[in-house]
C-alpha cells in the first residue's frame, strides 16, 4: 500500500479519529501486555533454575572441597608418600622433588575423582549409601590399626623407606660408574646436564606407585561418587600439597616429633564423621 493508499483509508472526522487511535492504542496494549505476561513467568522460573542451581553447586563445590582436604591430610601426613619426599628433598633439590611427587598425586587425584564421576551414571541413592558403608569400614579399619600399632612406627617406616631408596640410589650409581668409564667424560656431562629431570622423573614415578590403591586414592574415588567431583579434586590436590610440601621441607623433623599412631586414629574419626553424617543428611536429589 502507498502513503496516498494509507491515507485514504483513515478517518477524516475527528469522533472517527478518536475511535481509530483508542483502538489502535488496546490492540498495542493487548499484544504487548499480553506476550509479557504470558513470558514473563517463564523467565522468571528460568532465571530462579539458574540461581538455584548455581547456589546448589557451590555448595557442593566447598562440601566436597572440605571433605576431601580433610580426608587427604589425615591420610597422608606420616604416609609412605610422605616419607619418601622427606628422604629424597634431603638429597636433592627440594622444589624438583616437590615438583615430581605433587605433578603424581595431583595426576592421581584427578584420575580418582574420574573414576568416582564416572559412578555416579548409577542412581545417587545406592552411590551414596555404599560411600557411607565404605567410610565406616575406612573408619574402623584406622582405628584398628591405630589401636594396634607400636608408637614408633612412623620412625620404622621412615627408616623402611630411607634403606629402600638407599638401595635403589646404590644400584643406579653403579651403573652410572659403569657407563662412565665405558663412555667417558663426554657422558657424565650429558648426565650431570639430565640429573634434574632424572630426580624429577624418580620422585613422580616412585610416589605414583605408592599413592595406587593407597587408602586416599580410595577416599578421593568414593568422595567424587557422592560430592562435586571439582571441590573433590581442588581439595585434594590442596591437601597433597600441604603434605608433601611440608614433608620436603622438614620431613625428618615432623616425622621424629608426630604420632603416626595418633594422626591414624584421627583419621578414622574424621572417616567415621562423614559416615555417620551421610546417614544424617540423606541422598537428596
Amino acid at each position: 500500500m502507498n502513503v496516498t493508499g494509507f491515507y485514504d483509508v483513515m478517518p477524516t472526522t475527528a469522533p472517527a479519529m478518536d475511535l481509530f487511535n483508542r483502538t489502535s492504542i488496546d490492540m498495542f496494549n493487548s499484544t504487548v501486555f499480553n506476550e509479557t505476561s504470558t513470558e514473563a513467568p517463564d523467565f522468571r522460573t528460568w532465571l530462579t533454575d539458574i540461581v538455584m542451581k548455581r547456589t546448589a553447586l557451590q555448595g557442593n563445590f566447598w562440601q566436597g572441597f572440605l571433605a576431601s582436604l580433610s580426608v587427604v591430610i589425615v591420610s597422608e601426613l606420616g604416609d609412605k608418600t610422605f616419607f619418601i619426599a622427606a628422604i629424597m628433598a634431603m638429597k636433592h633439590p627440594r622444589i624438583i622433588v616437590f615438583a615430581g611427587a605433587i605433578s603424581a598425586l595431583v595426576f592421581m587425584t584427578i584420575l580418582s575423582a574420574a573414576f568416582g564421576w564416572i559412578a555416579t551414571v548409577i542412581p545417587r541413592v545406592y552411590t551414596y549409601y555404599v560411600s557411607a558403608a565404605l567410610f565406616a569400614i575406612f573408619g574402623i579399619k584406622m582405628l584398628r590399626d591405630g589401636w594396634k600399632m607400636d608408637p614408633n612406627e612412623g620412625q620404622e617406616e621412615l627408616e623402611e623407606v630411607q634403606s629402600e631408596l638407599k638401595r635403589r640410589e646404590d644400584q643406579e650409581e653403579k651403573e652410572e660408574t659403569l657407563d662412565m668409564l665405558e663412555q667417558g667424560q663426554a657422558e657424565n656431562k650429558r648426565r650431570k646436564r639430565n640429573a634434574i629431570l632424572k630426580v624429577l622423573l624418580q620422585a613422580a614415578t616412585l610416589t605414583f606407585l605408592a599413592e595406587w590403591g593407597d587408602r586416599s586414592q580410595l577416599a578421593t574415588v568414593v568422595l567424587a561418587t557422592r560430592e562435586d567431583a571439582v571441590g573433590v579434586v581442588v581439595g585434594g590436590s590442596l591437601g597433597h600439597a600441604l603434605c608433601t610440601g611440608l614433608a620436603v621441607i622438614g620431613g625428618r623433623m615432623v616425622a621424629q616429633k608426630i604420632s603416626v599412631r595418633t594422626v591414624t586414629i584421627i583419621g578414622g574419626i574424621v572417616f567415621l564423621f562423614f559416615a555417620v553424617s551421610a546417614l544424617f543428611v540423606g541422598p537428596g536429589e
